[in-house]
């Protein structure tokens, strides 16, 4: 018997489900600090959540309940569903059943997470990483000591006012204690009750992940992870990393997909990584990560063959290759490293794939169009040149999701200054003229976060940004919720009938059956059903035979 009682609430109702990674993070922390942890898991029960909560409250008296926000919304242009209103219910059903105090965090959560304090009317939230928070919390409410001790916690004072705790900071302006536990390993279970069932999900999603580092220090326009996760890079301690992907391989869960930012972004960690996988597969003929597939996201460099060796033979099943754009003149403003620098041009990302093509790992690059100065000329030489690469998959996105604290989002708050409509900001929700205010402008950084994600009257309008500057017609950039259908099917028109096999492309009702976005997307839940696993793009070329049970 622990100290007490913590609750952790997985509200994610989307399928393909996907792994609550955050949650095991987070039990590992509290239970080595004596606390009893239960995991409430609702994903695989998401028709009759409601139940749930009523059993499981019923009989069990948390002294904390926390709850893990992955996504606000789909963050997917052509496809604007949110998730706040599920949560929300949610939520205010755990306040009918239990007294203690809920907590949120979760990457989602930490994009505007003292917005989502008020929204959710709870008295506490995390940004960023979590588990010494809440650990700190529950010693906190444990022993009686006022929760304004907590260093980062997030308290919600009411009347729609929401405070950070100050950490204590060094030297460097970094905080004294990390909010991270980096130097032991997540315990990860499979089939225990009232856990993280990391088995299921695997033959649910067809995936499992591991985290070999946190945080990011570079400054790309579009991106939220600096901001949500960190702007420097936590390093976990190596022998961790690789014990966990050894517990998790030894519970039948053998495609695992890192959840860093970026693999190689601290690349003489990563490398090191590899090697301790490669160690132990070498000096022991029974360990099971001889049945790991390792799957990771990448960027362009630093990447050297030293690297890709090693990614061979730690088991690498494919690499997903973030190039995002080709021409320079559009990645100058936006893909740059923390000083404001690009570190990387086409011809890396061209020698890169046709590196990796001789080992034959699989490849996709993904490529995010409809950023500021994109035009029909920027968006043809994208898709021509990518499609000339050496992959197995290429991956089109059009739009991105403008957020508080991405660089993007603070630019195009600072444009429209609470005056008047910038081009190119669109929901399809939106009712009025979408008029961002800088935060200066704001009475409160509730005020400032909330207009991303609602409009004035309350009504879930998530802001999006598409390039004006694409072939729409004048009263479609004019119109708050008008939809970019011509860019859609330009890029259609773009990719050769020969090539549809190895392309995902935005999509819209009445192009095409196909559909690229995550949730409960047709082809992932056919994949998942006849037992595939592993990175779904490396399934899409052969997607129509699936779907048709070939």
């Amino acid at each position: 018997m622990g100290k007490s009682l913590v609750t952790l609430v997985n509200p994610n109702l989307v399928h393909p489900p996907i792994t609550p990674y955050a949650l095991d993070i987070l039990t590992t922390s509290l239970e080595a600090d004596g606390f009893d942890v239960d995991v409430v898991d609702l994903t695989f029960r998401r028709d009759d959540w409601w139940t749930v909560l009523r059993e499981y409250f019923a009989s069990h008296t948390p002294m904390l309940v926390g709850v893990t926000v992955r996504n606000t919304d789909t963050i997917y242009a052509q496809q604007q569903r949110g998730f706040l209103g599920d949560h929300r219910a949610i939520i205010d059903e755990i306040k009918m059943h239990s007294a203690a105090p809920i907590i949120a965090g979760g990457v989602g959560f930490s994009s505007m997470p003292f917005a989502l304090v008020d929204y959710f009317g709870i008295p506490f939230g995390v940004k960023g990483p979590g588990e010494g928070i809440i650990v700190g919390l529950a010693n906190a409410l444990w022993s009686g000591e006022p929760p304004d001790t907590v260093p980062g916690l997030l308290v919600n004072r009411g009347g729609g006012r929401v405070e950070m705790v100050v950490p204590q900071l060094g030297r460097r302006g970094r905080p004294l204690s990390s909010p991270l536990n980096t130097t032991t390993s997540y315990t990860r279970r499979s089939g225990e009750p009232w856990k993280v069932d990391n088995l299921r999900y695997y033959r649910g999603g067809g995936l499992g992940n591991i985290l070999t580092k946190n945080g990011c220090a570079y400054s790309c326009a579009h991106c939220v992870e600096p901001d949500a996760k960190g702007t420097h890079f936590t390093r976990r301690a190596v022998e961790c990393v690789v014990d966990e992907m050894e517990a998790l391989t030894a519970q039948g869960v053998y495609d695992l997909h890192t959840t860093d930012s970026e693999f190689n972004l601290v690349i003489a960690h990563s490398k090191n990584v590899l090697r301790e996988i490669i160690r132990r597969r070498d000096t022991d003929q029974s360990t099971p990560l001889h049945n790991l597939k390792l799957w990771i996201y990448a960027q362009p460099t630093p990447f050297d063959d030293e690297l890709l060796d090693l990614l061979v033979r730690a088991g690498c099943a494919g690499i997903n290759l973030a190039p995002d754009h080709v021409r320079d003149d559009v990645l100058d403003g936006w893909k740059v490293s923390g000083g404001g620098r690009r570190f990387y041009t086409f011809d890396d990302v061209r020698a890169l794939c046709a590196k990796i093509a001789k080992v034959e790992l699989p490849v996709m690059v993904e490529v995010l169009l409809g950023m500021p100065g994109e035009t029909a000329v920027t968006m043809t030489e994208a898709v021509r040149r990518t499609l000339d690469l050496d992959v197995a998959v290429a991956g089109y996105s059009l739009g991105i999701r403008a957020f508080p604290y991405s660089p993007l989002g603070i630019r195009m708050a600072e444009q429209c200054a609470g005056r008047r409509a910038l081009p190119g900001l669109q929901s399809d929700s939106a009712v009025e003229p979408i008029v961002l205010r800088p935060r200066a402008m704001c009475d409160s950084v509730v005020e400032y976060e909330r207009q991303f994600a609602f409009d004035d009257d309350g009504r879930f309008r998530p802001v999006y940004f598409l390039s004006p500057d694409l072939p729409e017609d004048p009263a479609t950039i004019a119109s708050p919720n008008g939809r970019w259908v011509n860019s859609v099917q330009m890029l259609w028109d773009l990719v050769p009938a020969s090539e549809y096999h190895r392309v995902m492309l935005p999509t819209l009702p009445g192009i095409t059956e196909d559909d690229n976005n995550y949730a409960d997307n047709p082809f992932l839940l056919k994949l998942i059903e006849l037992g595939y696993t592993g990175a779904f793009w490396s399934h899409w070329p052969q997607r129509h035979e699936i779907m048709q049970g070939v």
